[in-house]
């Protein structure tokens, strides 16, 4: 399912119980992967995954693949994205790469550039080929 919607903060974000912080201003080389949720304001060169939501901060930039349960994007990721659930593009999110999704929504502003392809039970595997 995609939706848009317009520019509106999302709820989501705020209520994302955060145990692996990247802070504004790291910058961390090489590829991160954590069992709970990751919250990144800073940069990460290399590919990231997590077995819960994934949420990037205004300030925070992905140069790598993401693989996730869930993601919230409001700053920038160049490398695809695999999201076994949902992926959330706010208004100030950035995308260069393609998408493998079961939930899409973006809001108006948001800028993506790749291919989407969407999945309608989560089940995904390398980057936007089903199992």
């Amino acid at each position: 399912m995609a939706m848009l919607r317009k520019n509106t903060a999302s709820t989501s974000e705020v209520n994302v119980k955060v145990n692996t912080l990247i802070g504004e201003g790291t910058v961390f080389d090489g590829n991160l992967t954590a069992p709970d949720s990751i919250r990144i304001d800073g940069t990460i060169n290399g590919n990231c995954s997590c077995d819960s939501t994934l949420v990037l901060g205004e300030t925070g930039h992905v140069f790598g693949n993401i693989t996730v349960q869930n993601i919230i994007i409001s700053g920038e990721v160049k490398g695809d994205i695999i999201a076994k659930g949902k992926l959330e593009f706010l208004s100030t999110g950035r995308l260069t790469g393609n998408i493998t999704a079961n939930t899409l929504v973006i809001d108006e502003g948001a800028y993506f550039d790749g291919k989407c392809t969407m999945t309608s039970d989560g089940s995904t595997s390398m980057f936007g080929q089903q199992d």
